[in-house]
């Protein structure tokens, strides 16, 4: 669309020019905002003739996408971070369909990699695994104030146990929810259990004479009134 301070005139020459860059097929799709199965893009760095997924999106181009394919497109940020004096990553050589990740260095086909639109190649800058070990360890700082080494160390003064049934392997971070102090590391049937039971000794205590037989019953102290054991 022309500013106002611009007349419309001298905005029709640069739109024919770059109109003239699609054909006449895509120039009708791009402009009902349809893009037809398989159509295809010339990147001019590499000459090559590629589909619509070898390219970027950029919502500032008239067709949405970048001007360079993925490959010539980070070819290129690296000459430009290069030329600028940066610190620029060696590229490493991995088979067709796969990625290098710089976190734990394995190559891994696309399928271990989330989507990333935004990314030169498509792909996240890490592996399915290490974003997950990376959301853990946010998720453990974030939620009990803690890191990873903090809990293996609390872990090994356990015996690797679990605190409560010193059976299964203590897996669950504990911690009090009025207070966020962290308690200890359980296994998960025991730490589900005392949140059902509300984290509340004395319930606990009833549940643990209860196991033992000593069932907790109400006494009736006047009709309809009842008084509950101490």
């Amino acid at each position: 669309m022309c500013s106002r301070k611009t007349p419309r005139t001298s905005c029709a020459p640069s739109f024919r020019r770059a109109a003239s860059d699609f054909p006449f097929e895509s120039k009708v799709n791009y402009s009902l905002g349809i893009v037809s199965v398989g159509a295809e893009k010339q990147c001019p760095r590499c000459g090559l003739l590629k589909p619509l997924e070898a390219f970027a999106s950029n919502r500032a181009m008239r067709d949405g996408l970048q001007c360079y394919c993925r490959p010539c497109a980070a070819e290129y940020h690296q000459q430009r971070q290069k030329a600028k004096g940066k610190n620029v990553r060696p590229r490493v050589e991995v088979p067709e369909g796969h990625k290098y990740c710089r976190r734990c260095g394995e190559t891994k086909p696309h399928s271990e990699w989330d989507r990333n639109k935004t990314a030169s190649d498509g792909l996240s800058t890490r592996c399915k695994a290490c974003r997950a070990a990376e959301g853990r360890a946010a998720h453990l700082k974030r939620a009990y104030g803690m890191t990873e080494a903090e809990r293996d160390e609390m872990i090994a003064a356990q015996g690797g146990l679990c605190c409560i049934c010193l059976k299964a392997p203590a897996v669950h971070v504990d911690h009090c929810h009025e207070t966020g102090r962290v308690r200890g590391v359980l296994c998960f049937n025991c730490n589900s259990a005392i949140g059902k039971l509300g984290d509340d000794p004395d319930t606990l205590r009833r549940a643990i004479s209860y196991l033992e037989g000593n069932a907790w019953k109400p006494t009736i102290a006047a009709q309809g009134v009842y008084r509950q054991p101490s």
